[in-house]
């Protein structure tokens, strides 16, 4: 059985609806919520976590968003593939910080409907392992000039998917990788709600 951490209502079947999986404190997750509350065609109807003492649990709590915590067995199981599907009607998942990979049975239902958001400018800094604090870190120590972020398509390979956005940022000489972050996390909240958006209803 899942983990149902709040009463789960179905959403508006009339409404395009948004998975967010999320694994930490759930800042653009609770961006994008914010963003898209009270809109008429997008909805955020789930949010899904691997961790039971993430942030993003309060934060959807505070919304009234249902929230259902997974373990890897679960989130590779089919029946959660037909649970989102089927009794959620998830139309798109959108990827908020979720440290676990994506199960190709989920690519394959999903096909062009999973986001995620990368701390870099993709190619560089991607990969299995590469996220958060360790993408700036890596930056930091290489002496980049600019770094920025990569909102993208997934696929069966870490951070391989088709981008769809690309924000830059300048970095000044000696910037350590808490400022950085910062920079990014800003670039992050305004540019992935409004990405989404503009990939779901155009």
């Amino acid at each position: 059985m899942f983990t149902d951490l709040c009463d789960l209502n179905l959403p508006d079947s009339t409404m395009i609806k948004i998975a967010i999986f999320a694994s930490r404190s759930g800042s653009n997750a609770a961006a994008i919520c914010d963003y898209f509350k009270g809109r008429d065609q997008i909805k955020i109807a789930l949010i899904v976590t691997n961790n039971p003492h993430a942030g993003v649990i309060d934060r959807a709590v505070e919304r009234g968003i249902p929230t259902v915590k997974i373990d890897k067995a679960r989130l590779i199981s089919p029946d959660f593939e037909t649970y989102l599907k089927e009794k959620m009607a998830i139309d798109y998942i959108v990827l908020a910080g979720f440290l676990k990979q994506i199960p190709s049975n989920l690519i394959s239902a999903y096909r062009d409907k999973i986001l995620n958001i990368h701390p870099s400018l993709l190619p560089k800094y991607g990969g299995k392992g590469m996220y958060g604090m360790r993408v700036h870190r890596a930056v930091s120590e290489a002496k980049e000039e600019v770094t920025g972020l990569t909102i993208h398509l997934v696929d069966e390979e870490y951070d391989r998917g088709r981008p769809l956005f690309q924000k830059k940022v300048a970095i000044a000489p000696g910037e350590d990788p808490e400022s950085i972050a910062a920079k990014v996390l800003k670039l992050e909240h305004y540019h992935y709600p409004r990405t989404i958006e503009q990939y779901i209803l155009t």
